[in-house]
């Protein structure tokens, strides 16, 4: 199973992380998304630290990031870049999404 997890705000880092560990270790795919406000999570270790699980891509929407003046140097380089298509991709590959 694909678990697509959209994060458009920035409240629930330790469910995020919590979710993701424990379907990827459930032997599932986990595909994070962050948008709008989610995008202040950059700034802390949430990203890097899912983005080095197995089992588990990442991205956020760089307009969000910029209009929200959050630095993006030095996260890895795993976690994409991208755009709202990113999305509406893991809308379109997920079986079923989480929202926080």
């Amino acid at each position: 199973m694909v678990l697509g997890i959209l994060v458009n705000t920035d409240r629930h880092p330790g469910e995020l992380i919590g979710i993701a560990r424990a379907a990827v270790s459930r032997g599932h795919e986990v595909v994070i998304f962050a948008m709008d406000s989610g995008t202040k999570l950059l700034a802390g270790p949430v990203f890097a630290e899912l983005c080095g699980l197995k089992g588990i891509t990442a991205g956020f929407c760089d307009y969000n990031a910029k209009a929200l003046k959050i630095s993006t140097e030095g996260l890895p380089r795993e976690l994409a870049r991208g755009s709202q298509y990113d999305n509406a991709v893991m809308v379109s590959r997920a079986d079923r999404i989480i929202v926080l």
